[in-house]
């Protein structure tokens, strides 16, 4: 199929309409089959269990041209799962995990002239989500729900190159200890938007929370997981059952374990331990890793000797074997990639 006649190079990160997406409706408690339409339209009732409740989930994932040609995207099959675990969280019912996975397949491969070329820096972003559909007015999940699935082509996440950002230690809490940070719910981002904004009037990039029980842990930024690197090339991740299980970040530890050789914990990180560290990134899906230069803790800053100027060498080492395995220059492990054309 012939591409869009779309400048991939300077394609920004923002939203794209693309020909088609994938539409499933839940009425009478159960899914319908569901299918593909062009039509980017959502029609729901003013009373609609999402507008009143914030009863909502979604997924974030890519597709990518490997260098053999192929387009495929990256472990489905955990994002599948994490969203069965967002919706048992919110009261909604699941959409069948080998169904999320055609869901997303048909998506992509109708939407073939929009996936970049290999070695453009750019992908087709993949946004399943869910919400209640029907009216509700009293304090109840809704009894109706739509799944959809849609794509848009996005640049690379840092344009011009990755720069180290600059973080600070937030005074907001992003979740409670028995609440839904695990989950990708969107009224987790809701809650974080003031932080952020606030974050960047105060010339910050990003945001560090600290676990709201006692402050005194690492937890993860409003939209990525925390990776540390220690002195003697350890590479650390907070663990934390208020953190969303990132599929990055599990990835990406084991390519530091299998791939590169690294020794690896997952553990409580205590604020206290992060000075001591020599690189630390955040990892998710958009950019798959941004380094972090130097985090802020109310005037008093912590300085990683990976620096400002670039990304630190482990953390470098992490991103290429990643984004290798994803675009086919590397072999994946078994599983980490759903062919789809």
């Amino acid at each position: 199929m012939e591409k869009k006649n779309i400048d991939w190079a300077n394609l920004g990160f923002g939203y794209v309409q693309t020909d088609k997406r994938f539409v499933a409706n839940y009425k009478n408690g159960a899914w319908d089959e569901g299918g593909l339409t062009t039509d980017a339209t959502v029609t729901i009732t003013e009373c609609a269990g999402v507008l009143q409740y914030a009863q909502t989930c979604f997924e974030g994932m890519k597709a990518y041209t490997t260098e053999d040609g192929h387009i495929v995207t990256f472990r489905p099959d955990l994002n599948a799962e994490r969203m069965e675990n967002s919706c048992k969280r919110l009261e909604m019912p699941v959409y069948p995990q080998d169904k999320f996975v055609e869901a997303v397949v048909q998506t992509v491969a109708a939407n073939e002239a929009y996936v970049p070329p290999y070695g453009s820096g750019a992908t087709l972003y993949v946004r399943p989500y869910m919400f209640g559909s029907d009216a509700v007015i009293g304090v109840k999940p809704s009894s109706e729900y739509q799944f959809r699935v849609f794509t848009t082509p996005v640049g690379p996440y840092f344009k011009g190159g990755v720069k180290p950002l600059t973080i600070r230690v937030c005074d907001y809490d992003r979740a409670a200890p028995h609440g839904t940070g695990h989950i990708k719910a969107g009224l987790n981002y809701a809650m974080s938007l003031y932080a952020i904004m606030d974050a960047h009037r105060q010339g910050f990039d990003e945001n560090m929370y600290l676990d709201a029980a006692t402050r005194t842990k690492v937890e993860e930024t409003g939209g990525a997981n925390f990776l540390f690197v220690t002195k003697d090339n350890k590479v650390v991740t907070p663990k934390s059952n208020s953190i969303l299980p990132s599929i990055t970040r599990r990835s990406l530890l084991v390519v530091a374990k299998e791939y590169l050789g690294l020794e690896v914990e997952e553990r409580e990180v205590f604020f206290d331990e992060v000075k001591n560290f020599a690189e630390c990134g955040l990892c998710g899906t958009a950019a798959v890793i941004s380094p972090v230069g130097k985090i802020v803790d109310h005037g008093k800053e912590i300085c990683f000797p990976s620096g400002m100027s670039e990304m630190g060498p482990t953390t470098k080492k992490l991103y290429d074997t990643l984004t290798g395995i994803q675009m086919g220059r590397l072999e994946a492990p078994k599983g980490w990639i759903k062919v789809i054309k």
